[in-house]
């Protein structure tokens, strides 16, 4: 009587330490079948999102204290390799409460969390910010340190850096947003520095929910020593039923003394189920974007499976 008291006090105690703890598998299998101008027909991996496998997870440590984890790495899907996997998207722990969450890893910066949020055509490899330069900004660099803010009536804060660690590079960054009902607006700075020499990124972007269609607005910066270069774009996306949605957009990528790089992407986006994405696309560089590494016309389909 006694042993199985016991034994039903352990199970009693290891069902709540299983209900304060979650570990949760997720990934993304995205693959684009497309043919760029003058190039072979491909087919690649990521066309709406890039193909990712990872795992996240929380514990409850009491107090309103939580301890969190998250580890993923991205797939070829067009391969069926993953270049020796390793979780090089991001991995990550740290501490979340009131305060926020406080990340120790390789996180996307705080300007990576914001700087796609509002590219039309779904931020695809149709999309026309394909031109962007403020886009090559230093995503996830190594040895970082991560603050996400709680949300305050539907603003929300991020900062981001790393440390050196026997490198000469280092990207800090921070991002505010407010999120409320149809509206979306962000602002984000970032600083990449090799040595001593820096590229500044700036970008300010919004959204809003028409219902009949979302407008998508956004501006990007990139300033090197001498040179600064100036962005725009400008999208919807219209839904045509429950599961299908229409995007459009037009991006223009400036710089100074250069000629103006400009893009428009077309999109199609069908929804099979919860979690399965067929779409289509279509986007147009013109000459001095093609000449400054763009794509000049390229069209495909592809399909998105996440779970």
């Amino acid at each position: 009587m006694k042993k199985s008291l016991i034994a039903l006090a352990v199970l009693g105690v290891a069902g709540v330490a299983q209900a304060q703890s979650s570990v949760t598998l997720y990934g993304i299998v995205d693959v684009v079948l497309h043919k760029d101008k003058n190039e072979a027909t491909q087919l690649t991996s990521g066309g709406l999102s890039a193909s990712r496998l990872g795992f996240k997870g929380t514990e409850d440590l009491g107090g309103g204290l939580s301890a969190v984890f998250l580890l993923e790495g991205g797939l070829d899907v067009d391969t069926g390799t993953a270049s020796g996997f390793k979780f090089d998207r991001e991995s990550y722990v740290g501490l979340g409460g009131g305060f926020g969450e406080i990340r120790f890893g390789k996180n996307w910066t705080a300007y990576d969390d914001i700087a796609f949020n509002t590219n039309p055509v779904f931020d695809s490899v149709f999309a026309p910010t394909g031109i962007w330069t403020s886009l090559g900004f230093t995503g996830n660099p190594n040895n970082g340190i991560k603050y996400v803010s709680p949300e305050f009536g539907g603003v929300s804060g991020a900062f981001s850096t790393n440390l050196r660690e026997n490198t000469n590079e280092r990207s800090t960054a921070f991002h505010v947003k407010y999120e409320g009902g149809p509206v979306y607006a962000g602002v984000a700075y970032q600083v990449d520095k090799v040595g001593s020499a820096e590229t500044k990124y700036t970008t300010v972007n919004g959204s809003y929910d028409l219902g009949a269609a979302k407008i998508l607005a956004g501006y990007g910066r990139v300033a090197v020593p001498g040179t600064k270069t100036n962005e725009l774009s400008l999208g919807a996306d219209v839904p045509l039923g429950e599961a299908l949605t229409f995007s459009a957009g037009v991006a223009t990528s400036k710089p100074d003394g250069g000629e103006t790089a400009r893009s428009i992407g077309l999109g199609l986006s069908y929804d099979l189920s919860k979690r399965t994405t067929a779409y289509a696309g279509v986007r147009k560089d013109n000459d001095a974007a093609t000449a400054a590494g763009g794509v000049d016309t390229r069209y495909g389909l592809g399909i998105r499976h996440s779970f």
